[in-house]
């Protein structure tokens, strides 16, 4: 059995609530308008008994009402009567053939067979011994028969109410969903061809409006672009350091080796192979850097997650790092300000990387005699981390481009043993653990990354 397009369900659930809707209202209204009317009527028939009574006339004993006493003004009928009930002038509706007793300034609602009637009665005093009455009938069933003509008059309307919602659901449906079929469209050109360059392009100012498909769009674009990116470092890591830069530095490494356990070299010739070798290394080291942040993009580089001292890892990570900048003799100090005993659910592998990564980078960015700052503190739910250097600093334009990879803000902060992707390994490994890096910086005074992780299982 074929499912209802999202279209059509859409028209049917929008169709139907304003119907409801409708219907609702309608019923409000009408119970609300019956109420209206005869409270209407009422109104209308005391206010006219009540005017009625300038209408009569005295002329010593003969009582002459003026002609306005006969008209029927708003469907009500004015009878005279004594205070026998006899009937002196007026007029009768046509069908109101009972004759109620007289009930001084009470508005009544009286049965005749299928006809219903408001009656009310006003005593007029013509003198100490004389009291006349003033009778008004109304129609109740006229009142209401006409209102139940509107009432059918809206039921006739009602259906073609129901098929205008269902036209104009259908229309607004379709428009809205415009979008979601351009979307649709584009990823199975996607597929179809694999070009990633392909975008939906709408006009993401829409989704600033709050239109959640146009954002949907814009998201879908976004996503597709960094595919790209993804892909293309992917094809170009394969393609120039897979293939052309890894055997070359192995075989280079390995001949350098050779070399220097050669004792027929000279010590000056042995110190130049220890320089080759050195930067051998260096470009050794650059290439497993690409390798792991290729396995990364393409989502192969597993977390092996455990329950570990984030505390004591902290400290020895500064403490290797001290004994490196020790031997150096560059003077510098690593000063820690950690927190104790804060346990969290990291790989400390990956951990322990990271804060080499961002202590090192302090280190070789720092004068002669600097100091680096290390802290660690937690909330229970979160962990945060810095390492503040009072070095060069980073400009404000280049510190949001910091993470790229290969990207080198300044000459002068490149160390010849930093290959720019320590900083693009920090923020993936901040990142797959569930948590965030960030950097802020004054030139020439201090810079300090930051970085915050969940202690638990994210």
């Amino acid at each position: 059995m074929k499912r209802m397009s999202l279209k059509f369900k859409l028209t049917l659930l929008y169709t139907f609530f304003m119907l409801l809707m409708t219907g609702a209202v309608f019923a409000v209204l009408f119970s609300l308008s019956t109420r209206e009317i005869l409270a209407s009527t009422q109104s209308q028939l005391e206010h006219r008994v009540q005017e009625s009574i300038e209408d009569i006339r005295v002329r010593g004993d003969e009582i002459r009402p003026d002609s306005d006493f006969y008209s029927v003004t708003r469907d009500v009928y004015l009878s005279l009567y004594d205070e026998n009930l006899y009937f002196l002038y007026g007029r009768l509706p046509h069908g109101f053939n009972i004759q109620p007793e007289i009930s001084d300034g009470e508005m009544r609602r009286i049965r005749q067979g299928e006809q219903e009637w408001y009656v009310y009665d006003l005593s007029f005093r013509l003198s100490d011994e004389r009291t006349l009455y003033i009778r008004g009938v109304t129609s109740v069933t006229d009142a209401e028969e006409s209102f139940n003509v509107t009432v059918r008059f809206a039921l006739i309307l009602f259906p073609l109410l129901a098929l205008a919602a269902g036209v104009i659901g259908y229309r607004f449906t379709r428009r809205t969903l415009l979008p979601v079929k351009r979307i649709t469209r584009t990823v199975q050109e996607i597929r179809a061809d694999a070009d990633l360059s392909r975008r939906i392009g709408l006009d993401p100012g829409r989704g600033k409006n709050g239109d959640e498909i146009y954002s949907l769009a814009g998201t879908f674009d976004e996503m597709l672009g960094e595919l790209e990116a993804v892909f293309q470092r992917e094809k170009q890591f394969t393609s120039d350091v897979s293939h052309e830069l890894r055997t070359p530095v192995s075989v280079i490494l390995a001949q350098c080796g050779a070399c220097l356990e050669d004792d027929t070299l000279s010590e000056r010739q042995k110190d130049q192979i220890r320089l080759i070798r050195s930067k051998a290394e260096n470009m050794s080291e650059m290439i497993s850097h690409l390798l792991f942040l290729s396995r990364a993009d393409q989502g192969r580089q597993p977390l092996h997650r455990e329950w570990v001292n984030v505390s004591e890892l902290t400290e020895m990570a500064a403490e290797e790092q001290q004994m490196l900048a020790d031997e150096s003799g560059s003077g510098i100090q690593i000063h820690c300000s950690i927190r104790e005993g804060i346990e969290a659910y990291v790989d400390e592998t990956f951990y322990i990387r990271m804060l080499i990564n961002l202590i090192s980078n302090a280190v070789a960015y720092s004068g002669t005699g600097s100091t680096v700052t290390v802290t660690l503190d937690s909330d229970g739910e979160m962990f945060t981390g810095t390492v503040e250097d009072n070095g060069t600093g980073i400009s404000e334009e280049d510190l949001p481009r910091i993470w790229e990879r290969f990207y080198r803000a300044d000459s002068s902060r490149s160390g010849e043993n930093h290959s720019g992707l320590g900083l693009s390994m920090v923020k993936w490994i901040a990142e797959a653990h569930g948590g965030s890096v960030s950097a802020r910086s004054i030139p020439g005074e201090r810079t300090v990354f930051s970085f915050v992780l969940p202690v638990g299982k994210n």
